[in-house]
Order: structure tokens, then C-alpha cells, then sequence
């Protein structure tokens, strides 16, 4: 059975198909659900996270504000918000669009928010091996929203350090730092 087969067995199970809205719609969702929704399947987090370079003197690096999306496992339906990211490198870091790219390939998955924040923490470590990182991330999730529980503008936050990161609040933005919920 193709993605495709299924969506339109979905329609069909609940009576939905036939309408001349959903004319194509089966093909349409499943290309958007393959290259949008669950596209980090299938990347590396090394890769993403692109070439190391080398670094004489390291500083802490910060990387706030990177727009992103999910799919709630539990729902399948998306949240959307942003990460904000920091590491204390050892002897290496990676471009800023690395830490971006990171983001996108851990977020585009099938992932509760909080397992995405420890993900993000693990690779940084994994693959840069950092002395210390931080993450955060502040979500807004369809799941609460659609089913009507109050307040709708609800965020989720997770907030995870390790290493020379501990205690060290000031390397990321603090807890709604921005009032953002629109998706990205």
C-alpha cells in the first residue's frame, strides 16, 4: 500500500471521499507529508550539521530564534516554533546554517517536543563533541489548540543544558522571550 492508498482509504473511512475538493488530495498529502512533515527521516545529523572548522580560541556560540516545525507523534498533526541553540566548543565548530540545518533534519520527524530538545543537545555533543550545550525550544502544538483547551495561544517550552552550559542561563533567551506563534 502507497501513502497515497492510505490517505485516500483515510478519506474513505471517514466519508470524505468523492468531494470534489479532494479530487488529487491523496497524491497532493502524501508528496507534502514526504518532503515537509517527516522529510528528517532520512538525514543524518552529522550531515547536516556540514564540515567542521577548526577553532584556535573557543567561544560559546549561540544560535537563538531558528524557525521550525514538527509532527506530534501522539496526533499527527504539526507544532511550530523556535529553537534556540548554544554549544562551548572543544576544538571545532560549523557554520551557522549547520546548527539550521540540524534543526530542520531532527525537527522534521516524528518527535515530541521534549525528545527534540535532547536530540538537538546529543548531536551537538555526538558530533561536535562540545563541552558543553543548551537548548531550548518554545512550541505552539495543534494538538492542544484544536481541542479547544484554554489558553489557545498556549506555547510549550523545553529547556535542557549539559556540560560547562549548566547554570549558565545567559547563553540562551529566557522563557517567552517572544510572544511569537504564527507558523513558520
Amino acid at each position: 500500500m502507497t501513502a497515497a492508498d492510505a490517505i485516500a482509504g483515510l478519506l474513505a473511512a471517514l466519508d470524505l471521499d468523492g468531494l470534489p475538493e479532494t479530487d488529487g488530495t491523496p497524491d497532493r498529502v502524501a508528496r507534502f507529508w514526504r518532503a515537509q512533515l517527516v522529510s528528517g527521516h532520512g538525514v543524518d545529523p552529522a550531515e547536516a550539521l556540514g564540515k567542521l572548522i577548526p577553532v584556535a580560541e573557543p567561544t560559546v556560540v549561540s544560535l537563538t530564534g531558528i524557525p521550525f516545525h514538527g509532527m506530534c507523534p501522539h496526533h499527527l498533526v504539526p507544532y511550530f516554533g523556535e529553537v534556540h541553540l548554544a554549544y562551548e566548543p572543544a576544538d571545532h565548530i560549523v557554520g551557522l546554517g549547520g546548527l539550521e540545518a540540524l534543526v530542520a533534519a531532527l525537527s522534521r520527524r516524528l518527535v515530541l517536543q521534549e525528545q527534540l530538545c535532547i536530540d538537538l543537545v546529543d548531536a551537538l555533543e555526538a558530533h561536535l563533541g562540545a563541552r558543553g550545550t543548551a537548548c531550548a525550544v518554545e512550541a505552539t502544538h495543534l494538538c492542544l489548540i484544536l481541542r479547544g483547551r484554554e489558553p489557545r495561544r498556549a506555547r510549550v517550552h523545553t529547556r535542557l543544558a549539559r556540560g560547562t552550559l549548566i547554570g549558565r542561563p545567559e547563553v540562551l533567551p529566557p522563557v517567552a522571550a517572544s510572544p511569537r506563534g504564527e507558523p513558520r
